[in-house]
């Protein structure tokens, strides 16, 4: 019996241990980025303040720096709005992507995908030459 309790104590402790060490490998809790971290970085990289982005959402800064820390999330309009001011897809605000694409490079992506097929192709087989071309040349720099 005693050998019992002591597999279901070893086997509480191994458990616990390959959760903790999960967690440190794969970051799980450092991993999230949120929404108002998201908004603070770009907003700052865009160089505006917390009352000019406020300014242009007809809204006060106030409301702006509790979405920053975190405090208050926005609606979904909102937060639209906002990715659309700062010209940035409200995916990556949102954090289902970690690819910051700007609203050109959006708009660039939708024209292309309005193209027949035939047209997408050689707009693809393109820009594979170009880049292609850009790597080649980099490899060849360095």
């Amino acid at each position: 019996m005693a050998s019992l309790i002591w597999f279901d104590n070893d086997f509480f402790v191994t458990y616990f241990c390959l959760i903790l060490v999960l967690r440190v490998v794969y970051n799980t809790d450092m991993k999230q980025i949120t929404f108002g971290k998201r908004l603070g970085e770009v907003r700052k990289d865009k160089k505006l303040s917390q009352d000019e982005l406020a300014k242009k959402m007809d809204m006060q800064g106030a409301v702006i720096g509790r979405y920053e820390r975190d405090e208050v999330k926005p609606s979904i309009e909102v937060a639209a709005k906002i990715a659309q001011v700062l010209g940035v897809s409200l995916d990556y605000l949102v954090g289902n992507t970690d690819m910051l694409l700007d609203a050109d490079v959006i708009k660039k992506i939708q024209e292309i995908q309005k193209l027949p097929q035939k047209d997408r192709d050689h707009l693809f087989y393109l820009m594979e030459n170009v880049l292609q071309n850009v790597k080649a040349k980099k490899a060849f720099a360095a």
